[in-house]
């Protein structure tokens, strides 16, 4: 998703700067272009594609709160692990 978000913002800044560099177009027009060809559209469908998202998200927040109140939470089901996940030493490899 963030890929396709980051190609259409590339595009979108090469037109812009085809309108700023072409002899007939505007600073202006090129910032005009950038702002509703790629940056006001992608926002808006990155924001609805995060919406199922942040949904779940709250859902999830108020099941914890309602836990929490009535006391029903276990210690286990609200830690936090605090411990690093392992990482591979890719750079120490030996034939």
């Amino acid at each position: 998703m963030y890929l396709v978000a980051i190609a259409w913002l590339y595009v979108a800044l090469m037109m812009a700067l085809a309108e700023a560099l072409h002899p007939g177009g505007t600073v202006l027009g090129a910032i005009v272009t950038f702002l509703f060809y790629g940056l006001l559209p992608t926002a808006l469908v990155m924001y609805l594609m995060g919406t199922p998202l942040r949904r779940k998200a709250a859902q999830a927040r108020e099941a914890l709160e309602d836990a929490h109140r009535l006391g029903t939470a276990s210690p286990a089901s609200t830690a936090v692990e605090t411990t690093p996940a392992p990482v591979a030493d890719i750079g120490n490899t030996k034939p």
